[in-house]
């Protein structure tokens, strides 16, 4: 990895922390698509261990805003989602897993973009958090279906409740990868060299969370997040 890749990486990752750090999420839905052309090996284990150390920072910044009733049902569907996920790792052949992770994100895209407005009842938490179990483990993009489900709560809130359900939910899609071997040494040094990038764009979100527009900001993402996933199948293809 060249050192422009290395600065390249991290720009990526201070992007998509601030984001995060501001909307509640967006670092694996902005930043994976984009690392995945780096280098296929920072996704998904580096970016979903890069995860646990924002939303470690995320949740004790607003960790009285939490939504602990959705939050306890969203974690036993992201249990669900994570076992059907490494269950898919390992009999998805290697070479298709770049198709696999291009369609995630296009479907993330949709679904953080859809007008459809859902309250978050036992039910519908439970199939928000094992599907993203199902997306968070293969892809490192288990954002969008939480972030339908609170997209209309208040910031802090809507951070504070997806930062602890990122953390652990992170946490338990890195012990499935360690289970089936897509985790170990080599991944936590990818990990350490996108670690400036993750530290300044945390530092960073505590000023522009007060600034951002969630919209707004979110269509942005959503619209590099979706052209990136959108070349990666088209590169898979030719």
């Amino acid at each position: 990895m060249s050192w422009a890749d290395i600065i390249i990486a991290n720009a990526t990752v201070l992007v998509g922390s601030t984001l995060q750090g501001s909307i509640g999420f967006g670092l694996g839905l902005f930043a994976s698509p984009i690392l995945i052309f780096i280098d296929p090996g920072f996704v998904p284990a580096p970016i979903l261990l890069a995860t646990v150390m924002l939303t470690t920072v995320l949740g004790l910044r607003e960790r009285y805003s939490v939504d602990i009733s959705g939050l306890s049902w969203a974690v036993v569907g992201r249990v669900s989602g994570t076992v059907v996920a490494a269950t898919v790792l390992t009999v998805l052949p290697g070479e298709h897993m770049a198709t696999v992770f291009g369609t995630l994100v296009l479907i993330g895209v949709a679904m953080s973009l859809s007008d459809l407005k859902l309250e978050p009842t036992r039910s519908v938490v439970f199939v928000a958090g094992m599907l993203s179990g199902i997306m968070g483990t293969i892809a490192s993009i288990g954002g969008p279906p939480m972030a339908l489900v609170y997209q209309h709560a208040s910031g802090p809130r809507l951070r504070a409740t997806l930062s602890a359900f990122f953390w652990l939910g992170t946490v338990l899609s890195l012990v499935a990868l360690r289970v089936v071997g897509r985790f170990g040494a080599e991944e936590v040094r990818l990990t350490l060299i996108i670690l400036p990038g993750l530290l300044v764009g945390t530092m960073v979100s505590r000023w522009t969370s007060q600034f951002v527009d969630r919209g707004y900001t979110r269509a942005v993402v959503l619209t590099v997040a979706g052209l990136a996933g959108s070349a990666v199948i088209v590169r898979q293809l030719l």
